[in-house]
């Protein structure tokens, strides 16, 4: 068996050469998008089970305006994570709901988290950026299905 890539012998016979499968996937914007909504949605989901699971986990000695307890702030991230994992889901799979869905969910998902931030500071913090780049994913996916 002789591969149509070479001009000899096949040096491994009954093997597909590496070529003919065809170029390695291109990573896209809609690839990263979803993957970091997904990652996001479950960091999302975890800090919202922590704060269900243990109300002394956060420190809760602050008065703030947005106060509400640990408890509700878990039951509202865990619901805003279940959401933002469907939707990046969505995204993967290059629906176009999803992407209007996703920047919707990591705005309300950067509001939650500044309201946390009391609360547990830096990962907030740090929710609140790549949220931002979830956003800015998006964003220029829509740009790119609809020019103006």
């Amino acid at each position: 068996m002789t591969s149509p890539y070479s001009t000899g012998a096949d040096p491994y016979p009954g093997m597909t050469p590496v070529a003919a499968y065809g170029p390695p996937p291109q990573l896209t914007t809609s690839g990263f998008a979803g993957t970091i909504l997904i990652m996001v949605a479950l960091f999302q989901i975890l800090q919202g089970i922590a704060a269900v699971a243990e109300d002394t986990v956060y420190l809760t000695g602050v008065e703030y305006v947005y106060q509400l307890d640990v408890t509700s702030w878990g039951w509202i991230h865990i619901a805003v994570g279940a959401l933002a994992l469907a939707t990046g889901i969505g995204v993967l799979a290059a629906r176009s709901w999803a992407y209007v869905g996703g920047i919707v969910l990591a705005t309300l998902s950067s509001i939650a988290n500044f309201a946390f931030l009391p609360y547990f500071p830096i990962w907030s913090g740090i929710v609140i950026a790549v949220n931002v780049a979830v956003i800015w994913a998006l964003c220029t996916l829509l740009a790119q299905d609809n020019p103006a």
